[in-house]
């Protein structure tokens, strides 16, 4: 007796199709699904499920969303791609690759020096509770340049809290949003203080594009610190129920240190004032010309 063997079922196929068209198409176009939903009356969260090609849309909506990309309705379901399968396949073949090829090719594509890709971005690394939010922002006003915390880019372009971008995209899903998240904000900044999640440095591939596009600074504290800020902002959730929570703390530290010490400069804040870690996260980015687009 042999397996019988089942048919694709043609209405999922579509539907896959479709949800890799019109994220492609999107992507193309560097339009965040926020201003796509604006632009088409199809709400944000429908438009997730849409890409993650989840559930059926009417004809209606998907007319909506045809304009909205200023595409024609056929081009969303055709089976032939709008652009050139060619350089789809040099696309995944450059995401496969290993990191150290990927610079590579970045290189070969764009020769020049680390500091004039780097230009005047600054990006702000380390676990939670260090203190890269709070003083990402105030380095950015006394240095007039534009702050950005990569968690609320990611809720400003899905349209969702980052508590519901998780649990509807899980962590893989988040992973590749943080790592568009990266690209879109270096293209849109020449100037900047990005600071970003704890765990973005265990993302090889994203974190190699932050440390040659952006200044790299690790804000460091010691782990009773750590914990000690993140139940000040009212988040007991590391503690309760968890007695090893500390040690697993000093666990992550200590694994993730090696990573962190790829950045640049570090500064420590445990037992410092905000003024005082302030002041040395300013004369380190004074002192090392992070801010001079230009320097060799």
């Amino acid at each position: 007796m042999t397996d019988e063997i089942v048919p694709p079922d043609p209405a999922a196929l579509l539907i896959k199709r479709l949800a890799t068209r019109v994220r492609d198409i999107r992507k193309a176009q560097g339009l965040p699904r926020r201003l796509l939903s604006e632009k088409s009356g199809v709400s944000p969260r429908y438009l997730a499920q849409l890409e993650a090609g989840e559930g059926n849309i009417s004809i209606t909506l998907l007319q909506r969303i045809a304009t909205a990309l200023d595409v024609k309705i056929e081009t969303l379901l055709s089976e032939t791609a709008p652009w050139d399968r060619e350089v789809q396949r040099v696309a995944t073949l450059y995401r496969h690759a290993p990191r150290e090829l990927q610079q590579q090719v970045r290189g070969l594509l764009a020769p020049q020096n680390p500091a004039t890709l780097r230009a005047g971005r600054i990006c702000l690394v380390g676990l939670r509770g260090a203190g890269k939010s709070t003083l990402g922002k105030l380095a950015g006003d006394a240095l007039k340049i534009p702050f950005i915390e990569l968690n609320r880019e990611i809720e400003q372009h899905t349209g969702m809290p980052l508590s519901e971008v998780m649990a509807f995209y899980g962590q893989d899903g988040y992973r590749a949003l943080e790592a568009e998240a990266i690209t879109r904000v270096i293209s849109a900044h020449d100037k900047m203080i990005l600071a970003v999640a704890g765990g973005l440095v265990a993302e090889e591939g994203t974190f190699g594009q932050v440390l040659e596009r952006c200044h790299t600074i690790w804000v460091r504290t010691s782990p009773a610190e750590h914990m000690q800020r993140v139940r000040a902002q009212g988040d007991l959730r590391p503690m309760q129920g968890n007695p090893a929570a500390m040690e697993q703390l000093k666990l992550l530290l200590q694994t993730r240190a090696p990573l962190y010490q790829q950045a640049e400069a570090e500064i420590n804040t445990s037992n410092r004032s905000v003024s005082a870690s302030l002041n040395d996260l300013v004369k380190i980015i004074a002192s090392r010309g992070f801010l001079e687009v230009s320097a060799e």
